[in-house]
């Protein structure tokens, strides 16, 4: 048995030692990702060196690796020391365990639905905040928030759930894209769901739709 094991690791030497230099690149990689190794801001610097690193390479594994580090680039280092106990996708999820159970209860459904990603700068905190003020608010409680408004961030999302909603309804749809034409200074006129016919129009009336967010 240890014979035939020398013999199939024979036959994979050249392609393990290429593995193994892209083990110590993920391991780089994971040491960025490591609140002891270091500040935010330091790591981040250090992920971009080692995303740019692997980018100019021209092995596709090496372009891979980068194409990865730049698509979760936005998100890995946001809050700094605040968030540098959520390592992964699970600790992501306990976090948010709460949260969605409370969600859960209030509307009786399996699922949480959409509304608490939408609108979780603000429902998160409501939905959590027994867990620092397990007493009933009070008016001197809630009076310092009077004037508080959502983020632009949630508006934007809020905005455009709407647009979305009315884009998915036969009913709905055909007023939507009336008011898109009217954003456009264009009028567009639909004999059908399946086949739209549109016509210009030179009137460039005021845009009433909010900004919607960029992808």
């Amino acid at each position: 048995m240890a014979e035939c094991i020398d013999r199939g690791l024979d036959e994979v030497r050249d392609e393990q030692e290429t593995i193994r230099d892209y083990v110590e690149d993920l391991k780089e990689i994971d040491a960025t990702l490591d609140p002891k190794r270091g500040s935010c801001a330091r790591r981040k610097k250090k992920f971009e060196t080692l995303a740019s690193r692997f980018q100019g390479k021209k092995d596709p594994i090496h372009k891979h690796f980068a194409k990865i580090m730049l698509s979760f680039l936005a998100g890995l280092f946001v809050g700094g020391a605040k968030f540098a106990k959520i390592r992964d996708n699970l600790d992501l999820e306990r976090w948010f365990r709460l949260p969605k159970s409370h969600e859960r209860r209030i509307h009786g459904h399996r699922h949480t639905g959409v509304r608490i990603v939408q609108e979780g700068p603000t429902a998160v905190h409501a939905l959590d905040a027994h867990a620092s003020h397990p007493q009933p608010f009070t008016v001197d409680d809630l009076l310092p928030y009077r004037a508080a408004r959502p983020p632009t961030s949630q508006t934007e999302a809020v905005n455009l759930r709407k647009i979305m909603r009315k884009a998915r309804s036969k009913k709905n749809r055909a007023v939507l894209l009336a008011e898109l034409g009217a954003c456009l200074g264009i009028s567009i006129q639909v004999t059908s769901m399946d086949d739209q016919s549109v016509q210009i129009a030179s009137i460039r009336p005021q845009c009433s739709f909010a900004p919607i967010p960029a992808a």
